[in-house]
């Protein structure tokens, strides 16, 4: 309790590379295109499959 020394190894912690915010704005930025393009592949290969089967 309050006679205890806390370790402070526990409560230590590291940024490790690509862990810091301008990393992980970027990373939000590259998931936002990659669903977006995900997205519009899905919409086009759905087309395509739709065309296809309908002659």
């Amino acid at each position: 309790m309050f006679w205890k020394k806390r370790s402070k190894e526990q409560h230590r912690y590291y940024l490790l590379p690509g862990m810091a915010r301008s990393n992980r704005k970027r990373h939000a930025e590259i998931f936002r295109w990659s669903l977006l393009f995900g997205l519009l592949a899905s919409i086009l290969t759905g087309i395509a499959v739709y065309l296809a089967n309908r002659f």
